[in-house]
């Protein structure tokens, strides 16, 4: 069973900042990449950040600039800081890891359950 319990999610007004949260638990031998995805209403779910193991970014062209993710690989987490927040950074955030089990030969991609962000203009 695997656990992602996100944190963080809120109301701000634009110009202001959010710091979001993503815990792993349950049994699995390891992560690989943890990221953020966001979906807003009507539209596809899109890449807002992700992080490799060893530490390689990659972001949105949206958010490029503002947004910050990292990663405490002992303790399973991973966090976006979103600074400088728009109106069209409005959307639900998802946790997205992907978790390697037994020996290294199975995979598996896991979500988390969402945290609303809304930015007020």
């Amino acid at each position: 069973q695997v656990q992602l319990v996100e944190s963080g999610g809120g109301l701000v007004q634009a110009g202001g900042s959010l710091r979001l949260s993503c815990a792993a638990s349950g049994t699995f031998f390891s992560i690989n990449d943890m990221g953020w995805y966001r979906q807003a209403p009507g539209k596809q779910r899109v890449l807002v950040a992700r992080i490799s193991r060893g530490g390689a970014t990659n972001y949105g062209d949206s958010v490029k600039g503002r947004f910050t993710i990292s990663r405490d690989n002992a303790k399973n987490t991973v966090n976006l800081q979103m600074n400088s927040l728009k109106p069209e950074d409005t959307a639900v955030y998802y946790c997205y890891v992907a978790l390697v089990f037994g020996n290294g030969l199975a995979t598996g991609d896991y979500w988390g359950q969402g945290t609303q962000v809304t930015v007020s203009s």
